[in-house]
């Protein structure tokens, strides 16, 4: 028993600097010319001491263009929705990340600005992976963990990928990718309120494409 606890104990000393190393691999990268572009929009980002300036937000075509930079949201005050409503984007991973990243659509976001913010995210990988997480403060709960779905179209060689995110808020909250069902939970079983903020998340390191981003009520 004295082995193992001793094992256990060398790992848990080791594991903080495996995790330093880790991040050290593949740092933020400072975008040029960054910050958020978009008349309305916002941006809050991940860790605190993270810049906006190390991003960019653009309007590009009928669609705006992430260049990341530190993890983020993205999303526009007057962009609430309430009741029954669809929430939907087609999303496009330009580039390879150095290991797998997330990007999608978050729903039900309020105080925003704020150390209780809230919002439940959908976000997906170009490797065909999903989940669903719920961020509260500073923790986050994981509703569904990265689960690989045929519904994905996985990157190509340089790393493209391009993916239709619907999120439809009812009795029942549905994900669909692509068009095809992947999660279908009671409302009142996965968040508290759906009603608020709806917007957008990428996570770090990612040149992603959004195209058709909105909000329609049902």
């Amino acid at each position: 028993m004295k082995r193992v606890i001793q094992g256990a104990l060398a790992l848990a000393s080791a594991m903080p600097f495996a995790i330093s190393a880790q991040q050290m691999k593949d740092p933020d990268k400072k975008v040029m010319d960054g910050g958020v572009k978009v008349s309305g929009w916002e941006a809050r980002l991940d860790e605190a001491d993270a810049k906006v300036g190390e991003l960019k937000f653009v309007s590009m075509g009928p669609g705006f263009h992430v260049t990341s930079g530190p993890a983020a949201i993205y999303f526009n005050p007057a962009n609430a929705a309430k009741g029954n409503y669809t929430v939907k984007a087609s999303l496009t991973q330009t580039k390879a990340p150095t290991h797998r990243e997330a990007y999608g659509v978050f729903i039900g976001g309020d105080d925003l600005k704020g150390d209780k913010q809230s919002y439940l995210y959908v976000v997906i990988a170009g490797t065909g992976e999903y989940t669903i997480k719920h961020r509260a403060g500073s923790q986050t709960h994981t509703v569904v963990d990265w689960t690989a779905s045929p519904a994905l179209k996985k990157a190509d060689e340089a790393g493209k990928a391009t993916n239709e995110i619907a999120v439809e808020v009812g009795s029942d909250v549905r994900v669909l990718l692509n068009g095809t069902e992947v999660f279908k939970q009671a409302k009142d079983k996965v968040m508290g309120s759906m009603d608020g903020i709806v917007g957008l998340r990428v996570n770090h390191n990612l040149d992603v494409h959004v195209g058709n981003f909105s909000v329609t009520k049902m």
